[in-house]
């Protein structure tokens, strides 16, 4: 038997490739998906060897990631439950593809993953499957072991010599992409704890950010980035500009307890340094460039397209029918944003457009221009008739 394992190198999936090995009398292939982690990634191919892999791929996903799967929610303006902006749920769907196109490749017949029982991701996970690869039978070892707790894992580790990359006092989860990192766990559990300084790696503390604020100017076409102060770079080259930006200026952290779509709340942690830029310099050229009825129809589907990502319906045919209509909406929103970036807080300072719709003449005080104010009253008038109705033949008074 044949088993892809989805291969981090942290604590739980560690485990997990000697565990399919000894459970299963499996080959195990190991499959690292390089999003943009920040790791050296041979390193991590070198320890799942060092671990017991029969096989490792190694694929690099950074562009596909961003340009495929951010981008789009950049475009969407998507936002889960008002405050975070999924970097874990977006990476997920493009992992899980390939990690079904490598096993269908070495003519595997399951895939493992590491997300625990209680979480999303093992819903991410294996939705994907099932739209791309469902013949494939996925192994979720937390769901089938009889370890209960991480501690039980670093016992199970440490008795058979596996590295691992965290220890026993600082147990955190920890997901790291080129859109985010996230923290989950020990002492953060409690959700009155403030979480430690030292966990944060994209962002310094607002507090140790520079003195002088600093100006960005962000290009869009089609509503995808596309340019930073002036010069174009690859998707994922611009999120990583923006990130190093972002961070030093101690921007894109959030503490938030969330709805998992299991039914529990979770409290995590999060740093998005350079998409918390993008999110309001898309908006700022959309102020301008994009109708006001399509921007106000898009806007009611932010929360749905922000549900479909988090709970792993990123394959689906909904989702399919969402992205061609927000592409639809983007088709003239081309433009730059000018932000101003001072500890930890972003601000639009200037936006312009040459396919804009905003009208000096039309608005301008100064002026009365094109527009006839007279016809104000009537217009008035009939969107009043309906409230005096009301007030007329319904209430008392």
């Amino acid at each position: 038997m044949k088993i892809v394992l989805a291969y981090s190198g942290g604590l739980d999936t560690s485990v997990i490739l000697h565990w399919l090995k000894e459970k299963y009398q499996a080959t195990v292939i190991a499959f690292i998906a390089d999003v943009g982690q920040g790791e050296d990634m041979l390193a991590v191919a070198r320890k799942a060897s060092d671990t017991g892999a029969d096989k490792v791929h190694l694929v690099d996903l950074k562009e596909e990631f961003v340009r495929e799967y951010v981008f789009p929610a950049v475009k969407a303006n998507a936002v889960y439950e008002g405050a975070y902006l999924m970097g874990t749920s977006l990476a997920r769907p493009v992992i899980a593809k390939y990690l079904a196109q490598v096993a269908r490749k070495e003519g595997a017949a399951a895939v493992a993953h590491g997300a625990t029982g209680k979480g999303n991701d093992q819903i991410r996970f294996e939705l994907t499957i099932a739209a791309l690869e469902p013949e494939l039978k996925v192994i979720a070892p937390w769901r089938e072991w009889s370890f209960t707790s991480r501690a039980d894992l670093f016992e199970y580790a440490e008795k058979r010599g596996i590295k691992l990359p965290i220890t026993r006092d600082k147990p955190y989860s920890i997901d790291a992409n080129l859109m985010h990192v996230s923290y989950e766990g020990g002492i953060l559990e409690d959700p009155w704890n403030e979480a430690p300084a030292d966990i944060f790696q994209m962002t310094v503390s607002p507090e140790e950010a520079p003195d002088e604020a600093e100006y960005v100017e962000i290009e869009f076409d089609k509503g995808a980035p596309t340019a930073c102060n002036g010069e174009e770079l690859s998707p994922a080259a611009l999120l990583e500009r923006l990130n190093s930006i972002a961070g030093r200026h101690g921007i894109g952290r959030v503490d938030i307890v969330e709805n998992r779509f299991l039914g529990m709340k979770s409290r995590g942690i999060y740093e998005t340094p350079g998409v918390t830029l993008l999110q309001p310099a898309h908006r700022a050229v959309e102020s301008l460039a994009m109708d006001r009825e399509a921007m106000h129809l898009r806007d009611s589907l932010i929360p749905k397209f922000a549900e479909l990502v988090y709970n792993g319906f990123w394959h689906s045919p909904e989702m399919k029918a969402l992205l061609a209509f927000f592409d639809a909406t983007q088709e003239e929103i081309r433009g730059t944003a000018r932000l101003k970036l001072y500890k930890g807080g972003v601000w639009v300072v200037g936006r312009k457009s040459p396919g804009s719709l905003y009208s000096p003449d039309a608005v301008s005080f100064d002026t009365i221009g094109s527009f006839n104010g007279t016809d104000a009253a009537g217009f008035i008038r009939l969107n009043a008739l309906r409230l005096s109705l009301n007030r007329s033949l319904r209430w008392d008074g």
